[in-house]
This record gives structure tokens, sequence and C-alpha cells, in this order.
């Protein structure tokens, strides 16, 4: 299995954020999370790259649990999931291919990546990623200068040049048109596809979910309302789901900032 919750909980600030997750990925499957906001999505998210820890539970990661590793296994275990978030932490400063040459970061050892940071050896690469997501223009564009839209496509150019065996995405496209935001989900999963790789994505818009996505995972008030096909998952059940709120209300709560300070390479 790429990605197992067992029993998995969250308590923040005394606060149930998520409770009794059991999930199951297996290697190269893809899912989509939905659910209304507050739902527990991101947090599940952070569980699921070691941004959090749970404090119930367990939560193996590509066969491994990570809070029974050393630190430099951890280290590597980290270097294998890639992470998307719905407001990248790219340093304001740091230029485009600085920021998507950070991806493989973890890769290597601490003196290889301070020297890839600054001086990245891999223009071509980098090049290609961007121009995948319509930003061949960026390259040495500093990152406070790009759009909200041209930033999360920054941050998902990052993690497909990481290469990770397991990705996430919390809310990838929120700041992108709809035609962008379906290239960009169509992109995501072929990538995925090609290399094997396993992929849950959180997405407020059903309908994209719908469309792209195989298994559809509804969460509601930090539980698995229900994990089908996504032929399974009618009207009724999304009617339930988002009782009170809707598909595509405002945006989740964002995670805490310690935990994404805590991944960064």
């Amino acid at each position: 299995m790429s990605l197992e919750f067992q029993g998995a909980g969250l308590k923040l600030d005394g606060a149930v954020i998520l409770r009794g997750i059991e999930l199951r990925l297996a290697a190269g499957e893809q899912a989509a999370l939905i659910g209304p906001s507050g739902a527990g999505k991101s947090s599940l998210l952070l569980l699921a790259n070691t941004g959090l820890r749970p404090d119930a539970g367990e939560v193996r990661l590509l066969g491994a649990d990570p809070w029974r590793l050393p630190r430099r296994a951890l280290r590597a275990l980290r270097a294998r999931i890639g992470s998307v978030y719905q407001t990248p932490p790219l340093p304001p400063h740091q230029r485009v291919i600085h920021a998507v040459a950070a991806g493989r970061l973890g890769q290597g050892g601490e003196l290889a990546a301070l020297r890839q940071l600054l001086w990245p050896d891999d223009a071509a690469g980098v090049a290609a990623e961007l121009e995948r997501l319509g930003l061949s223009d960026k390259l040495w564009q500093r990152c406070d200068q790009l759009s909200g839209g041209q930033r999360q496509r920054v941050g998902i150019a990052r993690a497909l040049y990481q290469r990770p065996e397991l990705l996430l995405a919390d809310e990838p496209v929120s700041a992108l048109d709809p035609r962008l935001a379906d290239d960009t989900i169509r992109l995501l999963c072929e990538d995925a596809r090609a290399r094997r790789a396993t992929l849950l994505v959180s997405l407020h818009s059903v309908q994209l979910a719908l469309e792209h996505f195989p298994r559809i995972i509804g969460l509601r008030d930090g539980a698995v309302a229900f994990d089908l096909p996504r032929e399974q998952v009618d009207s009724a059940l999304l009617t339930e789901l988002y009782s009170g709120d809707a598909p595509d209300a405002a945006t989740e709560t964002a995670a805490p900032a310690t935990a994404l300070r805590g991944l960064q390479c």
C-alpha cells in the first residue's frame, strides 16, 4: 500500500479534527477527496505527508510508519512524497527556476541540496515542467511577481519535477479558471498514471472530481462518509455530504503554518 490509515485520529488545540479514519490507497491508485469546508481534508493530507502526526491510530506511508523511522530515513521517505498546497509556500524573492528545482532537494545530501538550491544544474528539466503548465516564460521570474494562479502552477511544477511515488494535492486549482483547472487536473492524473504513482487530490469542485477520478472519498465532520467508485456517487449522497454547505463553498481553513514549515527542504 502507498497510503494506509488505520483508525487514525487527530486533535488540534483540544478540538477533534479527524476521527477513526480508515483509508487505503494502493500503488498507482488515483482518488479525489471531497467534502464541505472544515471537514478535515487539509488535515488528512497533512497526516499523509508527515506534516502532522496522528494522536490515535496509525498512518503508514509507502510501507513505513514515519514516526518510527530515524531522522535520515524519515527524510528519505519524505523525498518520495510530493505535496501541492492551495497556497504554495514559495519564498517571495525566489526565482521560479529555484522554486521548481527545490522539488528534488530531499533526494541528495545536504551539501548537494544547498548547491542545487543556489545553482540549479537542470534548467532544461525545470523548463520542461513549466512548459507543461503554460509557464515556459516564467523560468527566471521572481515568485512575488506571479499571480495566484501562476503560483499554484509553479507549486504543481515543483511536485511534478520531484517525481514522487505518492502525490498529495490540496485544492491545487482553486485559483485557476475552469478550463485551466480542468487541464491541470488532467495533467496531474496523466503524469501519475504514466509513472504509476499514487495520487490523492482534495477538491471543492465535485464536477472535477467526478470527471477525472475513478474513486471518490467523501469526508464530513472529520470522518469518512463514503469511499466509492464514482459510478456509485449519486446526487443523494452528495446532498447528504454537503448538507448545510455547498460543493464549491469557501476554501477550507489553511493548514497550520508550522506544519508546512516542517516539510520545507
